[in-house]
């Protein structure tokens, strides 16, 4: 199953575009678990992954949908089994380093400043290949009453 996913859905992870950032096979191995696939019959079209940061924060992460079923309510399918998913973990803020703004504002998501997400800063932009030229925009959702 896992050279399945890999096959159908490595057309579209746009690693090579710069649209979600590149991961290494062990990495999508060691989060495959936590890695959400919609499927059009056979064919993987949307695939997102939640990443735990921290026991109440949580990321949204490599959220890619088939450009063919854009503006069809998959990207939204996924965020929404997420956030789902955090609810019952405990997460109370989930966050996503994004170019698709609009999108997430769309999803209930803020903007606000990387400076305030230390623990995605350090566990994960630190080793980034863009950290000095990071050109995402932070956004968080909380999921409890703040």
């Amino acid at each position: 199953m896992l050279s399945l996913f890999f096959k159908e859905a490595s057309p579209f992870l746009y690693a090579n575009e710069e649209i979600v950032l590149p991961r290494s096979v062990l990495s999508i191995y060691q989060h495959l678990q936590c890695m959400y696939v919609v499927k059009d019959k056979e064919q993987v079209v949307g695939v997102a992954g939640l990443h735990m940061l921290g026991k109440d924060l949580a990321e949204v992460r490599s959220l890619v949908v088939d450009p063919k079923y854009h503006h069809k309510g998959i990207g939204r399918m996924l965020v929404n089994h997420i956030i789902m998913e955090s609810s019952k973990l405990g997460v109370e803020r989930l966050i996503s380093l994004t170019y698709q703004v609009d999108f997430f504002i769309k999803c209930g998501f803020n903007i606000v400043e990387k400076e305030t997400l230390p623990e995605k800063v350090w566990i994960d932009c630190m080793n980034c290949p863009k950290f000095n030229r990071c050109d995402e925009v932070a956004m968080i959702k909380y999921l409890t009453e703040k």
